[in-house]
């Protein structure tokens, strides 16, 4: 029988985690146990799309490609996806973990003018192409560490000029980089210097100036609001919220992160496609956000970074039958770009199984962004974006933390990261 000539085959993989199976709906329950693993499994690419995930044996009987990767002792799965991450930005603020260290909290940082709006004032300053040079460099770390998806936040603009300013480098960013990028609007982070005082003037400033420029213009896909005392309360981040529904973004929530104010109820509400944080979410808040279908991103490095000692409880939220997801809050106080580090958190602090972790961290992750009938797992017709890991078997990710796993990353069929190392 004549064979089918395709682009790449990836071989004799320890395990090839596919997680088969989620693309329609995120994974809840024990669902997140399921991984679909395939011993010694190999997977076949052509035009950036996956052909075949099978059994070594079957793929090599019905394939030949030019380009074979010997996966002998490893795990093929998919790329990461990063739900959460305040990518573009400008400055760093290194001396408020000092700060933290000494025992001022993240709220008294804010009212002495630090925070966010230290980095407003910075990226205030920053042109795109400054944004875009340093998200790239970001992109490369989260790239070489096995993430392929990312979410990118505004909200260090606060202005229409700035917030536009942010999405536009994300778009670049899109367009440029091997990482697709998916952007957020989040101009409701904190109360800009400009309305101090004054939080209904901004939001109705959002409201009627910024979110319909956004909306018309194309720039971002979801409206995110920081729904927490100290910023905006549940009235003011569901006014925003539905008018962003209105202008064509589907919402998100930064809810319950540093007290319970009912950001977990808003979020399911409003019909959110996710509630992030969750730290000190009611458990009225969590069975809102089972019924209405809405996904928790769990960000374990926040607390880790806040010096927190609480984390959300992703096992209620797991077994009241909430699809979990990760991500790293990658921002300018929490300088974390790896998903394998973030896995081992959510084992060691959450109590996650990896399996549960790994679910987490892709295929929910894929749901969390609207993007998992492209990325998240390995199925036939999906981009081939997917890790080698230098590890036995999937439970390495979580055992082991504090190093690179990954060998190599596909991206939409290339080879992008080879021994660890970016390609091109």
């Amino acid at each position: 029988m004549m064979k089918e000539e395709v682009d790449l085959i990836v071989e004799g993989a320890n395990e090839v985690v596919t997680l088969r199976g989620g693309g329609e709906r995120p994974l809840a329950g024990d669902r997140m146990r399921d991984l679909g693993v395939i011993k010694r499994g190999a997977v076949a690419v052509r035009a950036g799309r996956l052909v075949a995930v099978e059994r070594t044996d079957d793929v090599k009987a019905r394939f030949t490609a030019d380009v074979v990767i010997e996966a002998d002792g490893k795990v093929v799965m998919p790329g990461f996806v990063d739900p959460h991450t305040h990518l573009v930005f400008a400055g760093s603020r290194e001396d408020e973990f000092e700060m933290m260290i000494e025992g001022v909290d993240y709220v008294e940082i804010l009212r002495r003018g630090g925070g966010i709006l230290r980095t407003v004032r910075e990226t205030r300053k920053a042109s795109v192409n400054e944004l875009v040079e340093a998200g790239k460099e970001v992109l490369n770390v989260m790239l070489t560490h096995g993430t392929t998806t990312v979410e990118a936040k505004s909200g260090y603009g606060l202005n229409e000029e700035d917030e536009i300013k942010c999405l536009k480098a994300m778009q670049r960013l899109n367009e440029e980089h091997f990482v697709d990028v998916t952007p957020t609007f989040l101009g409701a982070h904190v109360v800009p210097p400009e309305y101090e005082g004054r939080p209904d003037e901004y939001v109705e400033f959002i409201v009627s100036d910024v979110l319909p420029k956004v909306g018309r213009l194309k720039l971002a896909e979801f409206c995110d609001v920081f729904c927490e005392r100290g910023a905006f309360n549940v009235e003011q981040a569901r006014k925003i919220l539905l008018s962003g529904k209105q202008n064509g973004l589907l919402p998100k929530v930064h809810a319950d992160e540093l007290s319970q104010i009912g950001g977990a109820e808003l979020a399911a509400e409003v019909g959110a496609v996710s509630a992030d944080h969750l730290i000190f979410a009611s458990d009225v808040g969590i069975d809102a956000m089972a019924k209405g279908g809405v996904i928790a991103i769990t960000l374990p490095t926040t607390p880790l970074t806040l010096m927190i000692d609480r984390y959300a409880d992703a096992r209620k939220m797991i077994n009241k039958g909430v699809a979990v997801a990760l991500g790293t809050d990658f921002s300018p106080i929490c300088q974390v770009m790896s998903q394998q580090l973030v896995i081992a958190l959510a084992c060691r602090t959450m109590r996650m199984t990896p399996a549960e972790a790994i679910v987490a961290a892709t295929i929910n992750a894929a749901h969390a962004v609207r993007r998992a009938h492209e990325v998240g797992s390995l199925e036939v017709g999906k981009r081939a974006d997917f890790v080698v890991l230098d590890v036995p078997n999937y439970r390495f990710l979580g055992h082991c933390f504090g190093f690179n796993l990954v060998d190599k990353v596909v991206k939409d069929g290339e080879l992008v990261v080879n021994c660890g190392k970016l390609v091109k």
